[in-house]
């Protein structure tokens, strides 16, 4: 299921380890800007191509905007976090493919990424302790056909599942928090 053009728990593409990307091409760039276009209007901080139903290793990442006027998104092709802390942080998350809900995940509390840019570019990114953390590791996590739901305890995870079931039910869209 699909609503506002991201893909729902539990579609099967949110399950599926992404291929890599091979080529830059004005194919993977139209999908960029489709995707920037999603996560703008869906208040998202991150956006994962299986999210809109592309199973390619391709992310987007803007956790600082206020506004149309600052968004602009790194764009991350084959992402691999090459190193990340041992020290595990608690941070409430939400996702564009799991609305109506928020789930508290412990994640590395710093990574250095490395992903390729729309000119071919390796780019090295360094996060920790913040929000930008979190989502690179979230959406890294989208690419291999992983959701918070994995990230959970089977106790918490039924409970979340519950959860999202019963925000579904009442209308929940992508962008909406309990």
């Amino acid at each position: 299921m699909e609503i506002n053009g991201i893909v729902l728990s539990p579609d099967p593409r949110l399950r599926q380890e992404c291929a890599e990307v091979e080529e830059i091409n004005s194919d993977l760039r139209a999908l960029v800007e489709r995707m920037k276009v999603q996560m703008f209007e869906n208040g998202g901080c991150g956006l994962a191509a299986p999210q809109v139903g592309e199973t390619i290793q391709l992310a987007i990442v803007d956790t600082e905007y206020t506004s149309e006027k600052d968004y602009d998104p790194y764009v991350l092709i084959n992402p691999v976090i090459v190193e990340q802390s041992d020290n595990l942080v608690p941070y409430n998350e939400g996702c564009l493919s799991i609305p109506g809900i928020n789930c508290e995940i412990s994640r590395p509390d710093h990574v250095v990424v490395e992903a390729y840019n729309l000119e071919g570019e390796c780019i090295r990114y360094e996060a920790a302790g913040d929000l930008f953390c979190v989502c690179l590791q979230h959406e890294i996590d989208h690419l291999h056909g992983k959701t918070m739901f994995e990230r959970l305890l089977p106790k918490q995870r039924m409970h979340a599942m519950k959860q999202y079931q019963e925000a579904l039910a009442r209308g929940a869209k992508p962008g909406e928090t309990e």
